[in-house]
């Protein structure tokens, strides 16, 4: 085992299975104290179980580490105060806080039930949000704090699913207002989008969903799930970014996986034009219809991602 990470106590949402459970066993091997939380859910949401959970922490213990199980909902306010209090309860301090629960309901827009969109959202952003508005106090208190949140390249990339890259988009958002508001208490907060072969990329239904509506992106095959390397090259980002060393790091969000570390910019104004607004006031649609065409637009009217 190594020790970057000794004396320190992790929490891991979703860690029975994936990601999750590849980054509690990493965390572990470095001598973190782990909170594998995990409902043990159908990738839907749907059903739950203890058996994932449990037989993470297992691993652990047979390697030499610490870890317990929880089982509460991060969808849930109170539940994920119950996820942070297992922290405290059982190693007295959480020092590291890695949010990687999530569900899929692929539906294309128009065939999304309300219910689909608020459960997708209630686990990824609002869950993300539960486990932070509890953690961060405890982590101001202490004057150290690690968050890790997991976004997806979905964040910019929507692929017919609109619940899911909402949620996604509303982490990366809110990983940088956390990053802003915590940096003065030792806390960093930072993200991932993570590329792994799960079981989330065994289904190929809804890229069949897409090409059935017209909607195939045809994407390059290096993308998908068939040639993405297993999600334990994903983890190690994870253990930098709550090591010590990573103090420096803050507000950024990382592409992560199959041998890949990139790093997204930050959105900013490509193209402006000016109009002094106090003496000419508002734009003309006449003049916008002449001049967005030869400016800001200059031959490029569709988002990169539309074909």
């Amino acid at each position: 085992m190594g020790d970057l990470l000794k004396g320190r106590v992790a929490i891991v949402t979703g860690g029975g299975r994936g990601l999750g459970r590849e980054h509690a066993i990493a965390l572990a091997a470095e001598g973190a104290s782990v909170v594998v939380n995990d409902l043990g859910v159908e990738r839907d949401g749907t059903g739950g179980a203890a058996g994932p959970a449990d037989e993470v922490v297992a691993l652990i213990r047979e390697g030499g580490g610490e870890a317990v199980a929880n089982y509460e909902s991060v969808a849930d306010y109170d539940g994920a105060g119950r996820i942070v209090a297992a922290a405290i309860d059982n190693y007295g301090k959480l020092d590291i806080l890695v949010n990687n629960a999530g569900i899929f309901r692929h539906r294309l827009f128009w065939e999304m039930s309300e219910e689909d969109w608020d459960n997708v959202i209630n686990v990824h952003l609002k869950g993300t949000f539960n486990t932070c508005h509890h953690a961060a106090p405890l982590m101001m208190a202490q004057g150290y704090g690690r968050i890790i949140n997991t976004t997806s390249s979905q964040w910019r990339n929507p692929e017919g699913r609109a619940n899911y890259g909402a949620a996604k988009g509303g982490i990366v958002s809110l990983t940088w207002a956390l990053a802003f508001e915590l940096r003065n208490h030792g806390i960093t907060v930072n993200a991932i989008a993570p590329m792994g072969a799960t079981r989330a990329f065994g289904d190929n239904s809804y890229r069949d969903m897409l090409a059935d509506a017209g909607l195939d992106r045809k994407k390059d095959p290096a993308e998908q799930g068939s040639n993405r390397a297993a999600p334990e090259f994903v983890s190690p980002t994870v253990v930098y970014l709550a090591t010590e060393q990573a103090k420096d790091i803050n507000g950024i969000v990382f592409r992560v996986g199959s041998g890949k570390v990139g790093r997204y910019s930050h959105p900013t104004e490509m193209n402006t034009i000016y109009r002094d607004w106090k003496t000419e006031g508002t734009w003309p649609i006449t003049e916008l219809e002449a001049l967005l065409p030869n400016t800001l637009l200059a031959g490029d009217t569709k988002a990169p991602f539309i074909p």
